[in-house]
């Protein structure tokens, strides 16, 4: 095939790979967990994999929306991005559920159902204490988290400061992860959880809406909210959560090297930093592996970044999401691990051009008819 030239195919050369590894841990688990037990005890696939998509993240986030420059584009562009394929599989999920073919998780039916739907629509349900009912949304809780943080930054201009937030939240993890080795909100904090998701989505609404102080302070507030939510509801713990948000602005002050807006020796010592306070979060051999290696995969595709790539590894990047998110519904309808591969990628190709790409276009177009604000670039000599 001939190779895409685009100056963004890197990323989806990564994010191909990425998705690929999370669909093969799982189905190496389902399918031969003897022989996968001994790679895991190496190297957590599925963790390399999830590293290198919160490494992506970081990187283009911050420049999607320094590139709209208004936050009601930013925040339409992402609900295009993510709900209209995230509600499709959550519909076939409970499909699935009902026709005795998915097993969802048994806590759903014990909360109260609007929070269940508060907690996973918003994509919050991880840092909520709600069950999820695809496994594989916890890392779009992160991702909340993240999106949050980051246009508090941007909302009062400090967007520029990437190296420093990702420093102070990786030397924060070790600190508060050593007193808060569980979630505090979690269990069944429901009016607690319900509280802080309807908090989450007033200050999306306004951020969005509003202009000047109002719209500042929403944001700020935002980007308090999604670090109070990792801190105090990471399932996997306030180390292990502030070291995947940690990654996500490494990969920002990366982003910002490039632009030069900081020192390429503060990014490399950023993203140093942040791997040697991240390696120990998590007592699994093959936790640091995989961190060190997405770091490593990150960095060999950005070293690349001006080859072109081959159209098909571009083009599995595109339908990332799809195989992310759909790949535990037909793992469980499938019979082997053949055929589990052999019929992904044909269904999240048909599920991005079906439904994936006809919404990014709507939102596209929603994005482009919003009142435009002066774009703000990072401010020079940022650390």
């Amino acid at each position: 095939m001939a190779p895409i030239p685009s100056r963004l195919a890197w990323l989806d050369a990564l994010r191909g790979p990425a998705a690929l590894a999370v669909a093969l841990h799982h189905s190496g688990w389902t399918f031969i967990p003897g022989v996968w037990a001994e790679v895991d005890r190496r190297i957590d696939v599925g963790t390399w994999g999830v590293f290198v998509f919160f490494l992506v993240s970081g990187y283009i986030i911050p420049a999607s929306l320094e590139r709209r420059g208004d936050l009601r584009a930013f925040w339409i562009g992402r609900a295009f991005r993510l709900l209209p394929l995230l509600l499709a599989a959550l519909g076939l999920a409970l499909l699935l559920a009902y026709a005795g073919a998915f097993a969802l998780h048994p806590g759903l039916s014990v909360r109260p159902l609007p929070l269940v739907i508060l907690g996973n629509v918003t994509m919050l349900q991880e840092l909520l204490g709600v069950p999820a009912f695809i496994d594989v949304m916890w890392t779009l809780s992160y991702e909340m988290a993240f999106y949050l943080l980051a246009v508090g930054l941007f909302a009062t201009g400090r967007a520029h400061r990437s190296a420093v937030t990702a420093v102070v939240l990786a030397v924060s993890a070790v600190l508060l992860g050593l007193l808060l080795p569980g979630p505090v909100i979690g269990g069944r904090a429901d009016l607690v959880a319900a509280l802080l998701g309807v908090a989450v989505l007033a200050v999306v609404v306004v951020s969005a809406r509003a202009g000047g102080g109002t719209r500042t302070a929403a944001a700020v507030a935002g980007g308090l909210l999604g670090a109070a939510l990792v801190i105090l509801g990471s399932r996997i713990g306030a180390w292990q959560g502030l070291t995947i948000l940690a990654m996500m602005f490494a990969g920002t002050a990366v982003y910002r090297a490039e632009r030069g807006t900081i020192r390429w020796r503060t990014a490399v010592a950023t993203v140093m930093t942040v791997l040697a306070c991240g390696v120990f979060a998590k007592d699994d051999p093959g936790w640091a592996p995989a961190l060190l290696l997405a770091a490593g995969f990150f960095a060999a595709g950005f070293a690349l970044r001006r080859r072109s790539f081959p159209r098909w590894l571009a083009h599995l990047g595109v339908i990332s999401f799809s195989l992310y998110l759909l790949h535990p519904l037909l793992l469980r309808v499938s019979p082997n691990l053949p055929l589990f591969f052999l019929a992904l990628v044909p269904l999240c190709y048909l599920t991005h051009r079906l439904i994936e790409a006809p919404a990014q276009r709507l939102g596209r177009r929603l994005a482009r008819s919003s009142p435009r604000e002066p774009e703000r670039e990072p401010a020079p000599g940022g650390s």
